[in-house]
This record gives C-alpha cells, sequence and structure tokens, in this order.
C-alpha cells in the first residue's frame, strides 16, 4: 500500500558529512498546498518538502532557494540553487523536492 502525505509540519533529520541535523519541516502534499509553496514569503524557515514533484519553479518568488530532488526512498537525486524567476528542469525519478533558504543545504552536508 502507497504511503499517502498529509500537509502538516514536523522535523526533518538530515544525515549529512556533518553528522545528523534536525531541521523543521512544512509539508506541502495537497495541489493547493503545493501550488502554493513558498510564494510570497521573504525568508524559510527549515525546509519545505512538497510531495508528489518532480520539477519546481520559482516565479513570483522573492528570494533565491536550493532545491533538493528526491527519489521514492527520499534520497537525494540532485540539489541546485535557483534565483528568482527560473524554471527547474524535471528530474527523471523524482518523486519528491526539498526547498530551502539559498546556501544552507551546503551547511547541512
Amino acid at each position: 500500500m502507497a504511503r499517502r502525505w498529509r500537509d502538516g509540519r514536523g522535523t526533518l533529520v538530515v544525515h549529512g558529512e556533518r553528522g545528523d541535523v534536525p531541521v523543521a519541516l512544512e509539508i506541502a502534499a495537497s495541489y493547493r498546498a503545493r501550488t502554493t509553496g513558498l510564494l510570497g514569503r521573504d525568508a524559510v524557515d527549515g525546509a519545505m518538502l512538497l510531495t508528489p514533484a518532480g520539477s519546481v519553479h520559482t516565479f513570483r518568488m522573492r528570494m533565491p532557494i536550493d532545491v533538493a530532488y528526491l527519489d521514492r526512498g527520499l534520497r537525494v537525486i540532485a540539489v541546485r540553487t535557483m534565483k528568482p524567476g527560473r524554471l527547474g528542469l524535471p528530474r527523471l525519478r523524482s518523486r519528491h523536492v526539498l526547498e530551502a533558504q539559498a546556501g544552507v543545504m551546503a551547511g547541512w552536508g
């Protein structure tokens, strides 16, 4: 049975080069939450997980963001920094997208 994601908040534990890093997480699983995403915000507190998602755009965004494309097992496929007004290329195996303030993912390792 496939797991059903729901909108909400939680904590993401990033297993990176610098050890485990807890990150405040907002989950956007409904159509409305995914289409709104980070639009209209001046900053990101932690990260936002868009699910399901294979690509994102930054049209009408106020800030650059880091974007991590994740597979079904939540493993990172690719990480990109996107400036406002850009269209991200879809990733073939991507099932989820994690968005955060530009530059923070490098700090997570």
